[in-house]
């Protein structure tokens, strides 16, 4: 599914898909791909398949880049 990460402004600052990576351990990490080729890896999906952590942590990261606050993400179908 694609996504508009946008600031609290309204501001595209990317356009993307969310993907799950598989670590060389197995684990499963929630990932933001944009559409050109910046890969922003979020947290680990629990165990149970729960997203909660893994996107706390994307959103985190997605601080550390673009240094925005109240940053949105809207589905592109």
């Amino acid at each position: 599914m694609r996504f508009s990460v946008s600031s609290s402004a309204g501001q595209v600052l990317s356009n993307g898909t969310l993907r799950l990576s598989v670590d060389e351990t197995g684990a499963q990490r929630l990932c933001f791909v944009s559409d050109r080729g910046t890969v922003i890896e979020g947290g680990l999906v629990g165990e149970d398949g729960d997203l909660s952590a893994a996107s706390v942590d994307l959103f985190r990261q997605f601080f550390e880049v673009w240094g925005a606050l109240g940053v949105t993400m809207v589905a592109r179908g």
